[in-house]
Parts: C-alpha cells; sequence; structure tokens
C-alpha cells in the first residue's frame, strides 16, 4: 500500500471518498409491496360516501359509557401486558442511543505509567496523561448509519406493537364488559323462570296429592325446575369467570366500585357505540392499523441490514488519536515542554474471512424476503379479519330482530297457552312446551344482543381504532 497516503490523512479521507462515490450506497431502496387483498369489502354496509376513520376516533368517543371507560382507564394504568410493551419500547430506544453513539468518536481521558528493564540493565519509565480516541471509524461505506436506521426502525416497530396490545386491551375489556352485562340478563331471566317453575311444581304437585293430574306432570314440572337450576349454577359461574377475566385485564384485584353490580336492565344494544362506514371503504384503511404499521417497519429495519451486511464487504476505515503530556519522570509530567500527540489511521480491507460477510448478507436478504412475506400476511390477516366482522354486521342486525320477534311470539303463545290449560283446553305438556320455548328464546335474544354488541367493538378494533394516547388533545 502507498505509505504517502497512510502519512497523509487528507489523502486516505479523499481517497475513501471516491471509493464511496464509486461504490454507491450499499443499502438498497426500500420496496414496500403491493396490498396482497382486494381493493374493497364485500360486506361494507355504510350508506355514507365518508366517514371518520376508526383510527382517528379516541375510545372515550367511540364508547360512551362512563363506567366502561373508567374500567378502560384502570386497564391502560395496570395491565401487564401493556406495561411490558412500553418497557420494550424503553428498550428499544435505549439500543438506539448506542448505535446513535457510534456515529461518534468516544473522547477518553486517563494517564498510564510503564517500567521496564533495558538492555543496559536500568529501567526505562514513561509516563503519559491526556484526551485519546481508540478506534472511532468513518461511516464512509454506511456501515453505522446502517445499524442506526435498523436500530430507529426497531424502536417505531415496538412502538406500533405497543399500540397494538393498547387496540387488543380496550377491545377485550369492552367485550368482557359486555360478556358480564349479558350474565346478568341471563341471571335476571334465569332467577326468573326459576321462580315461576317453582311455582307450577307447587300447584302440580298438589293436584297430583289431590288426584288430579298424574305424576307425569308432576316429574315434567320437577324436570323443567331443575334444569333451570342447573342453567342458574352454570350462568354464576359464568359470571364469575368474566370478574376474573376482567380483573386481568385491569390488573388489579377487583374491589370497591369494580364490584359494584352493574346497573341492572341496561340493554346490550343501547351502548350507543356508533361506527360509519363508507358505502366503498376500500382496504387502504388496513394501513392505518398498528400491527400492519409494525410489520412496515421491520421491513425497514431487514433493509437496513442489508445495507450494513454489504457495508462489511468495504474497507473499514477507523483512527486511534491522543493528546496530552508524556514525561520520562513522574514529576516531569506537567512540566513545560512535555505536550505530546499521536495519530495514527488505520484502513482494512476484507480479503479472505471464510466466506462469513458473504452468510451475513445472504441471512440478512433472507430476512428481508421474511419481514416482506410477514408483511403481506399481516395485510391478509388483517383483511380476513375485517372481511369477517363486516360479513357478521350484515346478518345479525336483521338475526337480531327476527329473534326478539320470536321471543314475543313465544311469549304470546305462553300466554294463551296458560289460559287454554285453566281453561282445560290444553294439557299439561303444552303447558311445559310453551314455558321451555319462552326461556330458550329469551336467552337466545340476550346472546344476540351481546354478539351485536361486541361485533361494533370488534370492527372498532379491527379497523385500527383504539391506540389514540388517552393524555393526548382530544382523547
Amino acid at each position: 500500500m502507498n505509505s504517502a497516503l497512510l502519512r497523509s490523512p487528507r489523502l486516505l479521507v479523499t481517497a475513501a471518498a471516491l471509493l464511496l462515490a464509486a461504490c454507491g450506497s450499499p443499502m438498497p431502496p426500500l420496496q414496500i409491496p403491493a396490498t396482497p387483498v382486494a381493493q374493497g369489502f364485500a360486506f361494507t354496509t355504510g350508506t355514507g360516501a365518508g366517514g371518520v376513520a376508526a383510527a382517528d376516533i379516541a375510545w372515550q368517543q367511540f364508547f360512551p359509557d362512563a363506567r366502561l371507560r373508567q374500567l378502560m382507564a384502570l386497564a391502560l394504568d395496570n395491565n401487564r401486558d401493556l406495561r411490558v410493551a412500553v418497557l420494550n419500547i424503553a428498550q428499544a430506544r435505549a439500543q438506539l442511543q448506542l448505535r446513535r453513539a457510534d456515529e461518534w468518536p468516544t473522547v477518553n481521558i486517563g494517564a498510564t505509567g510503564a517500567r521496564q528493564p533495558t538492555a543496559a540493565g536500568g529501567i526505562s519509565s514513561t509516563y503519559t496523561a491526556g484526551l485519546s480516541v481508540i478506534g472511532y471509524e468513518f461511516d464512509f461505506f454506511g456501515r453505522v448509519q446502517s445499524l442506526s436506521q435498523a436500530a430507529l426502525a426497531q424502536l417505531l416497530a415496538t412502538e406500533e406493537a405497543r399500540k397494538t396490545v393498547q387496540v387488543s386491551l380496550i377491545a377485550a375489556v369492552a367485550n368482557t364488559y359486555l360478556s358480564l352485562l349479558a350474565d346478568d340478563a341471563q341471571l335476571r331471566i334465569t332467577r326468573d323462570t326459576l321462580q315461576t317453575r317453582e311455582e307450577s311444581l307447587r300447584l302440580t304437585r298438589l293436584k297430583f296429592d289431590q288426584g288430579v293430574s298424574s305424576e307425569l306432570d308432576w316429574r315434567q314440572a320437577e324436570s323443567l325446575l331443575e334444569s333451570a337450576r342447573a342453567a342458574l349454577a352454570q350462568l354464576t359461574r359464568q359470571r364469575a369467570l368474566d370478574d376474573n377475566a376482567l380483573g386481568l385485564l385491569l390488573g388489579q384485584a377487583m374491589s370497591g366500585p369494580q364490584l359494584a353490580a352493574l346497573p341492572a336492565g341496561l340493554p346490550l344494544t343501547g351502548q350507543g357505540l356508533q361506527l360509519e362506514l363508507a358505502a366503498d371503504m376500500p382496504s387502504a384503511v388496513l394501513l392505518r392499523r398498528p400491527d400492519v404499521r409494525q410489520a412496515e417497519q421491520q421491513l425497514r429495519q431487514a433493509n437496513a441490514n442489508i445495507g450494513a451486511a454489504r457495508a462489511a464487504f468495504f474497507p473499514r476505515i477507523s483512527l486511534t488519536t491522543s493528546v496530552g503530556t508524556a514525561s520520562s519522570e513522574l514529576s516531569g509530567l506537567f512540566r513545560g515542554g512535555s505536550f505530546g500527540w499521536s495519530f495514527a489511521p488505520q484502513i482494512i480491507l476484507p480479503i479472505f474471512d471464510a466466506g462469513r460477510n458473504q452468510a451475513n448478507l445472504d441471512a440478512a436478504q433472507v430476512g428481508q424476503d421474511i419481514a416482506t412475506a410477514q408483511y403481506e400476511k399481516t395485510i391478509q390477516g388483517a383483511f380476513r379479519e375485517v372481511a369477517d366482522v363486516l360479513a357478521a354486521r350484515a346478518t345479525l342486525g336483521e338475526q337480531l330482530r327476527a329473534q326478539t320477534a320470536q321471543a314475543g311470539a313465544e311469549e304470546t303463545r305462553l300466554r294463551l297457552t296458560d289460559l287454554r290449560y285453566r281453561a282445560g283446553a290444553a294439557n299439561h305438556f303444552e303447558l311445559l312446551d310453551a314455558q321451555r320455548s319462552v326461556f330458550a328464546a329469551r336467552q337466545a335474544v340476550v346472546q344476540l344482543q351481546l354478539q351485536h354488541a361486541q361485533n361494533l367493538v370488534n370492527l372498532y378494533r379491527a379497523l385500527g381504532g383504539g391506540w389514540t394516547d388517552p393524555a393526548a388533545p382530544g382523547g
């Protein structure tokens, strides 16, 4: 290698700059793949030409129930999954700071002393003190910058991951809260049914004792009563399980106001949840979802890793330098004339590394292919999720209307059958069948009300709603 080049730092820097210009940036241009899904959704039921995107609707605005909003705020403060996601951001931010620190020289201050025997039999002493820079890399080929960009993309990805956790948490709290409302509604229906069947069994037993009715009527009434008791036990257990699930989401033991009974008779369909959609809502709205944006940042990180792997094939130029004082005697270290400095640039070009650099590049390129496939899979999964919710939304309303009408018809049938039974025109089996049908129909109405309300929550989540920072203005 030309010795004049090594003796002149200016020539060294110029030569490296010319080599960089000839080779170009090692980082390939980022190519975001096209969304591998249809342009729109088949079951969009909106009628307007526009509307506010779900990602722009704060959860405080979407959920009008003050009690539910209080529970959500509690979950955002205490949920452990969200806390881990926030800590992951802090860790990624520290990693980014480490990468960015590599772009600057590290300046140290220190002192050294060395004593060793000489050939003449004496002792040679050397003492130094001052500032030093060791192994600072001139990033002419973008290796350090690529690593810094990869760390930045990782930080942004973890921030999107936190938003994803928050979106899921908000929806989970809402759905569990709605399940508790449904549990309470089912319990009220079951208790009312149990009370009615207890009275029916009492009257049937009285008639049996008087010889007016058969044992078959008595046993049928007893069977219906026990089935109602079994349903009550099952619903009581389910209510406790949903209570426990809500406690886990809130991140703390349920106590105080959280243990208070939910408002009696609060209708599931009266939560005020509304989400206006355009009739031709495009699939591009999926790009607002945090998980899709997280996958995009991971794709950017993989692309930056390729740049760092390519830069490893180019010369690595580093500098070690120091400035301070030097003396052969400790007492003369800071005397006049003891000033000294050293300047040691170094350039290393890999020639043989047993394929290590190529293997790193191959791994980085495969990593980008994986990130691309993961990005496309995330979008496809998001599309399917939204499409499923929209398909359910298109039919749940009609199903609920029909089920409510059926429940009304069954209640009318029970009333008429009871009148006919009292008049002797209907047998006991017809009355019990009507009672059983009313109970099943009323339970089905509550289940459909729950599905209808949870469907709106799931649509809000699937479209990327719920990640707005509670402290943000207008949140």
